[in-house]
Parts: C-alpha cells; structure tokens; sequence
C-alpha cells in the first residue's frame, strides 16, 4: 500500500489525546469540594510538585488559523486588570488549599493569546505576584512563555530572564508572504532572527519554534524554503503543528475555501518536507509532531523515558499537579481534571467574588486512569502495555494497522513502528472507549493528519 492510501486510509477524525478523557467526553463536573479536595491530594502526596499554567488572553490582532480562546483588542490597558484577576484567582485557592503554597513549584508556562501583550512592567508584577506566593522550588524550575515576535522586545526577555524564564516558544508558523496574507499574521524572517539571537544573547536556554502545516497557500516548494529558513536559526526544539480547521467553533476560518486547504496526503506531504530537512539536520522526532537538537532537554527526557505529556503539550518531567489560571484554563491531579470560565466577563465575576471559577471538568475514574498511563505512554515512548484481557480486542481493532505494518503487538505490548508515526493516534484511539463506542454526530475538532 503506497503512502497515499495509508494517509486516505487513515485520516479520520480522532482526538489528539492531550487528556483522556477527551474534554467533549468529561463526565460530571466536580464540586468546588470535589475539586479542591482532589487538589489537596495531590500537592500533599510525599515528594509532590506544581505546575502553573497562566493563560493570557490579549491579541491586538486575529490570525484567522488561531483557535484559542482570545480577547481581540489594541487597549493595552486591559492588561493591568486582569492581572489582578489572576493573582485574586491564585489567592482563592491558597486561602482554600493552603498546601498549594507549599508544594515545590517546578514550572511556569505562560501562554495565550499573546503574553507579550502586557508590558514587561506589567508581566514583571503578575510574575512577582506569583512566584512571591511560593517559597519552595523544584531542584529544577522551569519558566516558559510563548511570545509573538512582533510584539516581543528585548526588555519583555530581558525581564523574563529576571525571573527565571529561559525557555522561549516564537510563534512563527510561516515565513510565507502569500501565506502569511492569508492567515492575517505578518512578520518577516528578520524580525524572528533579532528575536531569536536577543534570547541567545541573554542566555535562554532553549527557544522554540512553533510551525503549522496545512494552511491556505502552502506548497511542498514552500514548505522546502520554511524549513532551510528555520535551519538557518536552529532553534532548539519545533512544535510542527497541523492546522486544526472547526469553522463552526472560530468563524474566522471561513474565509477560506475547502480548495484552498490542503488534506489527506497533500497535507501530510507538506508536515514530510518539514521533517525529512530536521532530521537531515541532526534533530530528533519527538512523540507527536515535535523535535529537538539532541542536546536539549526534552530530546535527553524522551531518551530516558520521563517525558510528560498534558494541556500544554509535551513537557521534560511529570508535576503532581498542575494549576491553570486565567480564562479557560485547564487544572489537572491525579484523578481529576478542572477547566476554568471561557467567557471573560464570566470569569471576571466569579473570580471578583472569591469563586472558583469553573466551567467544567471531570473525575477520573480508576480505568480512566489506567486508560490515560496507556496513551500517555504510547504518545511518549511509542510503546504501552496492555492488560491480558485487551489482547485479543488489540488484535481485533488493530488488525489494518498490523497488517499494514504500523503497529506490532508482542506479547502484552503495543509499539508503534516507524512507519506508523504519523498514525500514532490512530494506534491511541485503541485505548479510547468513549471515542470507539460513541457515534459521532457533529464534527470533531480534529483528524489524525
């Protein structure tokens, strides 16, 4: 079977596992004493630690691939309040849970939106309004923040650096002028190389670069000249992200037309020009869609087997527990997940009067949790063990895949082969009961290529 029937064959609608449960399949959203409790528990576990994710909203323009949850606005004034907001939301919980004050904080990732949004003053006070708040770190603490380049300065990274953050994500997407044009996000070559040596400079550790097949406007050609720009940078590790189309969730996808969107083969072809020239380059693939210079930190936690996979995507080790703040934000312990109010007004109230803001979330039960080591591991080490009574059903729903050469079962485990990488969640949806026993009846949020 050519590579084209494979991707044709295999290109259906399936989750991108960063939980399991998948989000649209969360049961009963747990009480505020549920939550909290669950919270409790696994920052007082022996040897815990604490993830903080902040999610900053503001973007002063739409790029019409984007589908996170943003506030649209060029009032940089709006910033300032809703960094009061945060730190008052972080106040609730450790009024609520005071051991979360206590847990040795690991890492703090900072995402959007545009975090660069704020001025470095204003990102300087959330960021002591933090870190103030929690007296013990990790041996090794991470801080990380996404940044457009167009908006980012020396002094933004200057004041990062400060406060401990080293690890930088550039969203670059597409060096591209036609593609850039449709996308509604213009930023040259230039501006991301000052970006990228200022970092350097400064001593950032790691610098990221974040890249999105199957856009509007792309072609193998183009797609060729990306990657030799890129390389020209050498970023430590690349995020190459397939475009997630859902028109009926961000309208401002339907600006473009079904012909002018790369899927299938087409697609994939696009994301196998980007890999072959990195890892012609030295880098190595990494789980789904990432890769790293193989002196980075994620590429030596993948080599040893402690690499971690979340909300936030691929991470260098497993925290205890990791607390979302902001609009939308997601939480997750052991055996709960906890998704914050989307609405901004929304969140601004319930957080002004002391409330936990939630919107949704979901108690793992004792087989999500095992279900959720399954996929966790074969996301990361392409490999997972199954329980005796799953071999035969593996055998079963695996069969096309055996067959045609993308997975292997030996004994009581499943590996992914080389060839069946860019399947891999097709091989995770094997883990996945709601997925394989739900009928879908709307569309999903994404596909497998």
């Amino acid at each position: 079977m050519t590579d084209t029937d494979l991707f044709a064959k295999y290109d259906v609608p399936v989750p991108r596992y960063t939980s399991y449960p998948t989000v649209p399949q969360w049961g009963r959203t747990p009480t505020r004493e549920e939550w909290l409790s669950s919270l409790d528990r696994a920052v007082t576990q022996p040897d815990a630690s604490l993830s903080i994710y902040v999610h900053l909203p503001f973007c002063e323009s739409l790029c019409t691939y984007c589908g996170c949850n943003t506030v649209i606005t060029r009032d940089h004034k709006r910033a300032e309040p809703y960094a009061n907001l945060v730190l008052k939301e972080l106040e609730t919980y450790l009024a609520a849970v005071p051991a979360v004050g206590d847990c040795a904080l690991r890492h703090v990732h900072l995402g959007g939106g545009t975090p660069t949004f704020s001025s470095p003053e204003e990102l300087s006070r959330l960021l002591d309004g933090i870190l103030k708040k929690f007296p013990v770190r990790a041996p090794v603490f991470e801080g990380s923040v996404e940044a457009d380049p167009r908006v980012t300065t020396p002094a933004h990274l200057e004041m990062l650096r400060d406060h401990g953050f080293l690890r930088l994500s550039l969203g670059v997407q597409d060096f591209d002028e036609t593609v850039q044009d449709f996308v509604n996000r213009h930023q040259p070559y230039g501006l991301v190389e000052r970006l990228t040596a200022d970092a350097r400079r400064l001593g950032f550790e790691s610098v990221n670069f974040d890249l999105i097949y199957g856009l509007p406007g792309q072609t193998p050609e183009s797609q060729a000249r990306l990657a030799d720009q890129v390389l020209e940078l050498r970023p430590d590790r690349l995020a190459v992200y397939s475009f997630a189309r859902v028109p009926w969730i961000k309208p401002q996808q339907r600006k473009f037309k079904d012909e002018q969107i790369p899927v299938g083969a087409e697609k994939r072809a696009l994301y196998e020009v980007v890999r072959d020239k990195l890892l012609a380059a030295g880098y190595v693939e990494i789980g789904m869609d990432h890769f790293a210079l193989p002196d980075d930190g994620l590429a030596q936690s993948a080599a040893a087997g402690t690499m971690y996979r979340n909300f936030m995507g691929y991470a260098e080790r497993r925290t205890t527990a990791m607390l979302g703040l902001g609009v939308s934000s997601i939480s997750e312990t052991p055996d709960c997940y906890h998704q914050n109010e989307k609405v901004i007004a929304i969140y601004e109230r319930r957080v002004q009067q002391g409330e936990v803001p939630t919107l949704r979330g979901h108690i793992l039960s004792a087989d999500d949790r095992r279900r959720r080591e399954q996929i966790l591991s074969l996301m990361t080490t392409y490999r997972a063990q199954l329980d005796p009574d799953e071999v035969d059903d593996a055998m079963s729903y695996l069969a096309p895949m055996i067959g045609d050469g993308l997975v292997v079962l030996d004994g009581r485990e499943l590996r992914v082969l080389p060839a069946g990488r860019p399947f891999l969640r097709n091989a995770a949806a094997f883990f996945d009961l709601p997925y394989r026993t739900t009928e879908t009846t709307g569309p999903m949020y994404s596909r497998a290529l």
